[in-house]
């Protein structure tokens, strides 16, 4: 019996469709355009190496860092660091963003994880009661603009070179993300608020019990104070190893893809310089508002639109040719942050919050919020070489 085309279950389509030769054709082109650039030997050794070196050289050191970034954020919060610090940005969070105080424990989850962590917080009720119908699906463009903000920062300002003050650039950057994210999660609520309408001032759970609000208690570990403290940095440090694993397969393919577009035909690393070649045509509209440096700098951000482990991974190699600095590491911090692939994240996460309506305004908002913090972060550095 044949199955028609609108009775299938969802998430299957007819094994032979339109768009299989529609990919094929693109995929050729693609690759194709490359080999006929490149060489097909060439083409094939530098994805390989490039894939190599960014393994070897990126995606373990990213991984290093998201361990011990894991095993400190752990350690905050089972003694209880993480709550005086929420308890402290709480008061912030109505007059800057328009939400409850309990959204200050998002920005703190996801900046100290990944985008999805905001999604845990919302299945909560304790968490939910605390939130206007309008003001949840926000909660996605807030999470996602902290998201692996601890792992962006720590990375950036590890990177040493005498051409880049990296503390500078990180301080100019994170307080561009925080515009960003004021921007995007403002647009949003304005987004929700017409959407829903009346509906959207419902509470939407009751507080079944006020005694465990997570303003107020928090969950600890069992056993005495030396195994909660071990269990933390254990712990801890195994979730940095699952962000680290995370985010190989997108820095291996997305970054080989961004190098070979970026790379010119004699570096190291041959490319075929496209992306440099759409930033020298807009030069004109991103040297006011970033202050790029050079043309290969565009490549950094396009890259955090699909993953910021990724675009991290490409700043290393422009500052060491001298294509970066202070100020782009500057804009670069805002914006990996801010967007921190949100592309890759904000449908799934939008139909989680069961606001699967409300993606495109949420991809919007949040694209414009991404672009502001990159602004800020260069205005910022701007303001500081004043004094």
């Amino acid at each position: 019996m044949r199955v028609k085309h609108n009775d299938l279950p969802r998430g299957y389509k007819k094994a032979i469709g339109t768009e299989a030769f529609v990919a094929l054709a693109l995929i050729v082109f693609f690759f194709g355009t490359l080999a006929a650039k490149l060489g097909f030997v060439t083409l094939v050794k530098t994805l390989f190496d490039l894939a190599f070196d960014l393994l070897m050289n990126t995606c373990f050191y990213i991984m290093g860092i998201a361990v011990l970034a894991g095993a400190l954020s752990a350690l905050l919060a089972e003694f209880g660091v993480l709550s005086l610090i929420n308890k402290l940005l709480s008061p912030l969070m109505r007059p800057l963003y328009g939400l409850p105080g309990a959204a200050a424990i998002g920005i703190m989850t996801t900046f100290l994880s990944d985008n999805p962590a905001i999604l845990t917080l919302c299945d909560d009720k304790r968490f939910k009661c605390l939130f206007r119908r309008r003001e949840l699906p926000a909660l996605c463009n807030l999470g996602t603009a902290f998201g692996m903000g601890l792992i962006v920062i720590s990375y950036i300002a590890g990177i040493e070179s005498p051409a880049v003050n990296s503390g500078r650039a990180v301080a100019c950057g994170f307080l561009g993300a925080v515009c960003g994210s004021i921007v995007s999660t403002r647009l949003m609520l304005r987004k929700c608020t017409i959407f829903f309408g009346e509906s959207g001032e419902d509470i939407l759970d009751e507080r079944t019990d006020k005694a465990l609000n997570l303003l107020e208690y928090r969950q600890v570990r069992e056993g005495s104070v030396m195994r909660r403290f071990l269990d933390a940095l254990l712990e801890g440090g195994k979730s940095g190893v699952d962000v680290g694993m995370a985010i190989i397969p997108g820095v291996l393919v997305i970054c080989s893809i961004v190098m070979l577009l970026t790379n010119r035909p004699g570096d190291a690393h041959p490319g075929v310089a496209l992306i440099p070649w759409i930033a020298e045509k807009l030069n004109f509209l991103l040297l006011p508002l970033f202050g790029f440096s050079s043309a290969e700098c565009l490549s950094v951000p396009l890259t955090s639109l699909g993953s910021a482990g990724a675009a991290i991974g490409l700043i290393p190699q422009l500052v060491q040719k001298g294509l970066a600095g202070t100020n782009d590491l500057a804009v670069f911090t805002a914006m990996c942050m801010c967007w921190s692939g949100y592309l890759s994240t904000h449908v799934a996460m939008m139909d989680a919050l069961k606001s699967r309506e409300l993606t495109a305004q949420a991809i919007i908002s949040h694209t414009i919020g991404g672009l502001f913090g990159g602004i800020s972060a260069h205005w910022f550095f701007l303001l500081t070489s004043l004094f």
